[in-house]
């Protein structure tokens, strides 16, 4: 009897393994407006994020499309960490350094543990910068 109890924790131990590295990838999104901003601005800009994040890897994608903005996009990033409604510096780029995004943004990276932890904890935002408003137009807190 004990060897058929050994044999079942090992059958369990072994499906628990197989379960675990599968898990390493996470689907995120937000949606993004202006009221989540913060400040809040009145742009009837609206926007969503697809974030996947692969916690082995640490490579985190994203798609991000936006429309609506009042005026030329300037930049888009993740920030963090920060909870909805506080502002944080800037954690990745989500287009070069001097190019304008344009909706659909996609791009990949690869971060650190730390901030793998903040995105899948819910303690990052995207936002999208323009020339209106240079702190951020829109924003959407990442979120499972």
């Amino acid at each position: 009897m004990t060897k058929m109890i050994r044999i079942a924790a090992g059958a369990l131990i072994a499906a628990g393994l197989a379960a675990s590295a599968h898990a390493a990838e996470h689907k995120l999104k937000a949606s993004l407006d202006s009221k989540q901003e913060v400040p809040a601005n009145t742009s009837t800009g609206k926007g969503t994020a697809e974030i996947t994040v692969n916690d082995t890897t640490k490579e985190v994608s994203w798609t991000v499309n936006f429309e609506g903005l009042s005026a030329d996009t300037t930049a888009a990033h993740i920030h963090g960490p920060a909870a909805a409604g506080t502002n944080a510096g800037v954690i990745q780029a989500l287009s070069p350094q001097g190019t304008a995004p344009k909706s659909p943004l996609t791009g990949k990276a690869t971060l650190t543990d730390a901030q793998i932890a903040d995105i899948l904890a819910g303690k990052t935002y995207v936002n999208v910068h323009t020339t209106a408003n240079k702190g951020g137009e829109i924003r959407g807190q990442i979120s499972p």
